[in-house]
C-alpha cells in the first residue's frame, strides 16, 4: 500500500496541525507575556492582566526555576524563555509519536532503518 494514500495520512496530517496550532497560539502568548514584564507593562492594565493571567497555568511550574532578572525596571522572565522551549520540545514529541502511526510501505521501512544503521 501506497503511504501517501493510506487512510491514516489525512487524520495524521490534521493532527500535526492541530498540534503545531496549539504549540503557536501558546507561544505567541508566552512571547506576549515576556515582552510585557521585560517593558515593565503595568500588571493591571487590562490586557496585561488578561495576558498574565491566560499564561500563569503555562508559565507556573517554571516560576522557580531561575531568579528574577532585574534589568533597569523591567523583569527578563527567564522563565517565560525555558517554558516556551520546554512546550516546543514537548509538541516536536507529540508529532514524532503521530508520525511513527504512519503507514509506512516494505520499501520505505528498508531505507529507513538502513539509513538508521548508518548513523
Amino acid at each position: 500500500m501506497d503511504s501517501f494514500n493510506s487512510p491514516t495520512t489525512k487524520p495524521l496530517y490534521r493532527g500535526t496541525q492541530i498540534v503545531w496550532y496549539i504549540l503557536g497560539l501558546l507561544e505567541i502568548l508566552l512571547l506576549f507575556r515576556f515582552v510585557l514584564k521585560f517593558l515593565g507593562a503595568n500588571p493591571d492594565a487590562g490586557f496585561s492582566s488578561f495576558i498574565y493571567g491566560i499564561t500563569y497555568v503555562f508559565a507556573a511550574p517554571f516560576l522557580t526555576v531561575f531568579n528574577i532578572t532585574y534589568v533597569g525596571g523591567s523583569i527578563f522572565e527567564w522563565t517565560t524563555v525555558l517554558a516556551m522551549f520546554v512546550y516546543w520540545i514537548i509538541a516536536t514529541g507529540i508529532i514524532k509519536l503521530f508520525l511513527m502511526g504512519k503507514t509506512v510501505s516494505t520499501p520505505e521501512a528498508a531505507t529507513k532503518l538502513n539509513m538508521e544503521e548508518a548513523e
